[in-house]
């Protein structure tokens, strides 16, 4: 006997009268589950204007249904049309698209008396929001079965080739494990079995009707909706055992015009993918932020709530710099900072470099505040030699349970991806978020970095991270400023990679904006120009450009109290040209000291 389901309801848009539906027994060619909305339900008289790309076939029977007659104006609802007859459908969401004039998710949409949606009294994981999946069918032991199989016959397919018949889709997830375990115990590595089971067990049981699924094939992602419950079958050449079927979009979006968080999901190499943190920017795809409104406005929704689709498409943008912040960091011309703004924008990672005393860090971390918004999107780390991956990126750290008190090695997350992890939620991805390195060439760069070499030049791509094995992308919103002493030798030298990766903005004494910094700053804060004297009559000694000293030394309170100048001179200025000269028998007080260069500008 079959099961009995109450009957459907459908509220149109904007307070507007309730449809009638009932799901049926019977399946579709496809083998979705057919759906008769009643005679007597209310039908929006317009569409909107993407329905006709966006879901041509439903938009073809529903201008079939008006022109025979099926659907009319109504006399009970002015300004609504009305079914004068039971109408049959292959889907729920086909009938809930016919009676909305836009794309709907009829699993959803259509509900009981008790608010119940039609895909819980199916028992499809009723309590979770619909998805969207990515499953891989372009190479499926060498077949593209996207085109082949996929679209022509509206289905998405897993291989489960050794899989047992008979597997049932409330399967549990232990359960596959075992099943995985006895029947590829000698055809699959371990690694490959673990990966099936987590394939089989969102294709069984974590997907569901109404569903969004995409796949790439021929430079093309295509989008569907799952229409379905999975059924398991003999193929021929068992490369699609499982099958679910699917109601795909008649065209696809080409892979290089797609959005860079997207691509970088769509790059996961994993059969099944969870793609609910990008599925706003799966929603707006081949829509202009026009015709977002307009299927907005067609469905039930809150209108103080921003349609996310739109949100997840708002342009990531750095402030212009302002003539506030130039005389705040008393930089000379405000189209240097405008620069150093378009090259993060371009490359969205740099590096300040130059001697000791330029101001890099304090310039590096005012200017990410202005460009971020604040403090709360800065973090910033200091490398040093004994840093490495496991304290950057992920690592296992001692760390103590907090009830049991045993302490045990467990992955901890680095700055690094505690910033991407804040970067790249809901939110936030519009909002700059900024990494300081200070000292980044102090460590073993190729060692500290890892893959991150490789996603600093791929933005658009993810790696797995061989700790947690989880999956990893940089986030479109984090921007990376490293500053680099030049004065030490040994550490002065990046590799080539390094240089690809990042742009380089040179601060050093002998040209602006660092050359003149201490004049300005002492004219600001009303004092003689006597020390910037004396440092540009130093700077002009020394032959080396990346030992020249920076500024920084002079603009302290303690400079300026008694004897303050000759103190600092003595103790940190001096004995930075000691250590330059060491071994050349230089004379460092007659060719460095105050004395000889106050002679000297007298």
């Amino acid at each position: 006997m079959a099961e009995a389901y109450p009957d459907f309801l459908l509220r149109l848009p904007n307070g507007g009268p309730v449809a009638r539906g009932r799901l049926l027994a019977e399946r579709g060619a496809k083998g979705s589950r057919k759906f008769v909305v009643l005679a007597g339900s209310p039908v929006r008289a317009e569409t909107v204007p993407s329905f006709a790309v966006r879901k041509p076939p439903s938009y073809r029977r529903r201008q079939q249904l008006i022109e025979e007659g099926a659907i009319r104006e109504s006399e009970r609802w002015p300004g609504w049309l009305e079914t004068i007859e039971d109408i049959e459908f292959t889907s729920p969401s086909g009938a809930a698209e016919i009676l909305m004039g836009c794309s709907t998710n009829g699993w959803g949409a259509w509900k009981s008396a008790d608010g119940l949606s039609l895909a819980a009294h199916l028992g499809q994981a009723s309590a979770g929001p619909n998805r969207p999946w990515f499953i891989r069918g372009s190479n499926v032991t060498g077949l593209d079965l996207v085109q082949r199989l996929w679209l022509p016959e509206g289905l998405v397919t897993l291989a489960a080739s050794h899989l047992r018949q008979g597997v049932s889709q409330s399967a549990s997830k232990d359960d596959l494990r075992t099943f995985v375990q006895e029947d590829y115990e000698s055809t699959a590595t371990y690694s490959q079995k673990q990966q099936l089971v987590d394939a089989l067990h969102a294709f069984l049981s974590r997907i569901k009707p109404g569903d969004t699924v995409c796949t790439i094939s021929g430079g093309q992602l295509y989008v569907g909706e799952i229409t379905g419950e999975a059924e398991q079958t003999e193929s021929e050449d068992r490369r699609s055992n499982l099958r679910r079927p699917v109601d795909w979009q008649s065209t696809g979006y080409p892979y290089d015009d797609l959005p860079e968080e997207l691509q970088q999901k769509l790059s996961i190499q994993h059969d099944v993918v969870d793609l609910s943190a990008v599925q706003a920017l799966i929603e707006g795809l081949g829509l202009s932020n026009e015709e977002l409104v307009e299927e907005a406005e067609a469905i039930e929704r809150d209108p103080s709530v921003e349609i996310p689709a739109l949100v997840a498409r708002r342009e990531l943008e750095l402030p212009d710099p302002t003539d506030e912040l130039a005389a705040e960091l008393l930089v000379h011309d405000k189209e240097w900072l405008r620069e150093v703004r378009d090259l993060l924008a371009d490359d969205r990672q740099l590096v300040l470099y130059g001697p000791p005393g330029t101001g890099k860090t304090y310039l590096a971390l005012k200017l990410a505040e202005f460009l971020g918004g604040g403090p709360e999107q800065v973090k910033l780390v200091q490398f040093h030699p004994a840093y490495g991956y496991e304290d950057f990126v992920e690592g296992f750290r001692p760390k103590e349970h907090p009830k049991t008190g045993e302490v045990a090695f467990r992955i901890t997350a680095g700055p690094l991806r505690e910033l991407a992890a804040l970067a790249g939620s809901e939110g936030n991805r519009h909002i700059p978020h900024f990494l300081i390195i200070d000292e980044i060439n102090r460590a073993n760069l190729a060692k500290v970095f890892g893959e991150l070499y490789f996603l600093l030049e791929y933005r658009n791509k993810s790696v797995r991270l061989p700790y947690s094995g989880e999956d990893f992308a940089l986030p479109p919103n984090l921007f990376v400023i490293g500053t680099m002493n030049t004065a030490d030798r040994s550490i002065a030298l990046v590799d080539a990679a390094m240089r690809r990766r990042f742009a380089f903005v040179e601060l050093s004494p002998r040209t602006e904006p660092t050359g003149g910094l201490l004049r300005r700053w002492l004219a600001k804060e009303g004092k003689d120009s006597e020390p910037a004297d004396l440092l540009d009559a130093l700077n002009s000694r020394i032959d080396d450009a990346d030992f020249r000293i920076g500024p920084s030394y002079l603009m302290k309170k303690g400079v300026y109290r008694e004897g303050g100048l000759e103190r600092t001179w003595r103790t940190k200025i001096l004995p930075l040209l000691e250590e330059h000269h060491y071994g050349e028998g230089v004379d460092i007080e007659k060719r460095y000291g105050l004395a000889a260069l106050r002679e000297s500008l007298a």
